[in-house]
């Protein structure tokens, strides 16, 4: 029930992507686990340099060998639902390949649509409600038949689990094509939709565990059930459930911040609804996140207040000063880098006019924009209405003098492409994350499951275009949006965030594997396309702008960054051969597909570095 304009337009749609890669890092879990079990000197339960309190345990569990055990079994689990997503989406592709072939008889059908689907959504949504339970049913008929053959697939996971798995990946390929409209391609889609399933069941099954202690064996958490995942499952989980739950205030005031002023009998109600909403919207975030998700934190942290914990958790690194400086440290360059992309972008403004467009929308049709709705609306409504933003770094306080000063300044500062604009935000995640993972992990994992949660609700807020900060939001996001960024939702940053920060996530054993989404994508990727830009000429392929030259930079730099790290004393002794290997091959990935790089690269690294042991 999805057609072509769904989805971001793209020379390869990416199905590889989606139905590999998640058997591909499930695999390298497991495999990773296997090798600390049967490696004596390497039994650790937390990785090098983790300041953490231990794994949760239930009463049934008595010593570390019982954890690593339960580790282990979790992550055969997560390899069973790895598969059944990708047997799922599979079956979703060959059937409409064939309900496509079955229409293709009919006159042809409007651009991007498709003759086999219905054009009302409605429609849609029901044939697709129809079609989830007749796969699932079949699927659940498929597991009951490997166990009576003793076929080992889908044997780690019982009937529920698979049920709760095949409900829920569908549900998330269907809500996330809606909301991104235009945003992902199938391969995105799909590894996208499985970890929302795969942390989906990490929220479930600690909720489990925790009703049902004497039942339920071990906690099945696919990393160590520390404090760290109950926070992330708290913070990553709770934000989309928040946004769920806060839905209807949501729309409300998309659907408001939309309406055109001059349409209105009433203009000055706009504004007062869009307040009242965005009011309900605050209101409800606050009592959602202390109530509902602070009490189940709770709950699962054997009753001790969350907030209390992380404020003792902030104050407990090697030293007592360390995690206060890190964040204060953190803080300082978020703070110096918004000021400054906001002067920059604002300069740019003023200095070469040029007209603000969003998904397409030309200059002609942003002109016909009144001025009453530009200010009444004070929000940029994510959809096809474009507006002239007014100049962010205004300083109404500041003395004329002073602002004379800064314009005749700026006429004489480059004004940055847009390539480079992004790749500054590249070189901001080495220098923030670097020192963060190199001094502690632990806390440097609990912090980027806070900033994604951050993101999330930043998203909500441009996209709904809450007031008052939906504007604010949308336009400085705007000026660095590419042609990945064609959808209504802008995802760019959610994936630098998520390919630095998986690496620590997956809570690889060693030091060099944790720093492995910081250098491909931070040094490497950025590298790559800076030589490529400037110095490639041999590309891969006639219709690929990707060089080899571009490929090269990325392979030296990142090795090079972990020698560097080496020498420092920041990773243990690795293989330089076996490491520059595997770079290497993640190099030719990176030219050669189309899938957003800054999610599939790191985690494809990270597979193979593990498989290396």
């Amino acid at each position: 029930m999805s057609v072509p304009k769904n989805y971001r337009e793209s020379s390869d749609d990416g199905i590889l992507t989606a139905l590999l890669f998640g058997p591909l890092i499930a695999s390298a879990l497991l495999y990773s686990s296997l090798q600390r079990a049967f490696s004596p000197s390497n039994q650790d339960l937390l990785p090098t340099g983790w300041l953490i309190e231990p794994p949760i345990q239930l009463p049934r569990q008595t010593d570390a060998i019982n954890i690593l055990g339960a580790l282990i079994g979790s992550r055969f689990n997560i390899l069973d639902i790895s598969t059944l997503c990708s047997t799922l989406l599979l079956i979703h592709v060959w059937s409409s390949s064939w309900l496509e072939a079955q229409h293709s008889r009919r006159a042809n059908a409007p651009e991007g649509e498709r003759s086999s689907v219905p054009r009302s959504e409605g429609s849609r949504l029901w044939y697709y409600v129809l079609f989830t339970i007749g796969v699932s049913s079949v699927v659940l008929g498929l597991n009951l038949w490997l166990e009576s053959a003793k076929i080992g697939l889908w044997q780690h996971m019982s009937q529920f689990e698979l049920l709760v798995c095949s409900f829920f990946y569908q549900f998330t390929l269907y809500a996330a094509l809606r909301l991104a409209h235009r945003g992902f391609t199938i391969g995105e889609l799909g590894l996208v939709c499985f970890g929302g399933t795969a942390l989906f069941m990490e929220l479930l099954n600690i909720t489990m565990a925790r009703i049902w202690p004497v039942t339920t064996p071990y906690i099945k958490t696919y990393r160590l059930p520390t404090p760290l995942l109950v926070f992330q499952v708290a913070l990553i989980a709770g934000s989309f459930l928040t946004g769920f739950m806060l839905s209807p205030f949501l729309i409300l005031s998309r659907h408001i911040a939309q309406r055109p002023v001059r349409r209105l009998r009433r203009p000055e109600e706009k504004l007062r609804q869009r307040r009242q909403l965005a009011l309900g919207f605050y209101v409800g975030t606050v009592l959602i996140v202390v109530g509902l998700i602070g009490m189940w934190a709770r709950w699962c942290l054997g009753d001790r207040d969350p907030w209390l914990w992380a404020v003792f958790f902030l104050l407990e690194g090697r030293r007592k000063w360390s995690r206060p400086v890190l964040l204060a440290y953190w803080g300082l360059l978020v703070s110096l880098s918004v000021a400054g992309w906001n002067r920059q972008l604002a300069r740019s403004r003023r200095f070469k006019p040029r007209s603000a467009t969003s998904d397409g929308v030309t200059a002609s049709e942003t002109n016909t924009t009144s001025q009453a709705d530009i200010a009444s609306t004070n929000g940029a409504s994510p959809g096809p209405l474009s507006l002239t933003f007014p100049n962010l770094n205004a300083l109404p306080n500041a003395s004329q003098v002073t602002t004379d000063l800064l314009d005749a300044a700026d006429k004489h500062v480059p004004t940055l492409s847009l390539n480079a604009r992004r790749k500054y935000f590249h070189a901001l995640a080495v220098v923030m994350f670097v020192p963060g993972v190199a001094i502690d992990p632990a806390f440097t994992h609990l912090s980027l499951s806070v900033a994604f949660a951050v993101f999330t609700f930043a998203e909500y807020i441009r996209y709904f275009a809450v007031y008052p900060f939906g504007a604010a939001i949308h336009v400085f996001m705007n000026d660095f949006l590419d042609h990945k960024d064609s959808g209504t939702a802008i995802l760019s940053h959610f994936y630098l965030l998520t390919g630095c920060a998986g690496s620590l996530w997956l809570e690889g054993p060693s030091h060099l594997s944790q720093f492995t989404g910081i250098l491909t994508i931070g040094v490497g990727d950025a590298l790559a396309s800076i030589i490529g830009k400037r110095f490639g000429t041999h590309r891969w392929s006639p219709t690929s702008p990707k060089t080899v030259e571009g490929s090269m930079a990325l392979t030296v730099s990142v090795v090079a960054s972990a020698w560097l790290l080496r020498i420092l004393g920041l990773v243990e002794p690795f293989s330089t051969v076996q490491y520059a290997a595997t770079v290497a091959i993640s190099s030719v990935l990176e030219a050669l597909s189309v899938q957003n790089d800054n999610l599939t690269l790191p985690l494809f690294m990270w597979s193979i570095l593990q498989f290396l042991g």
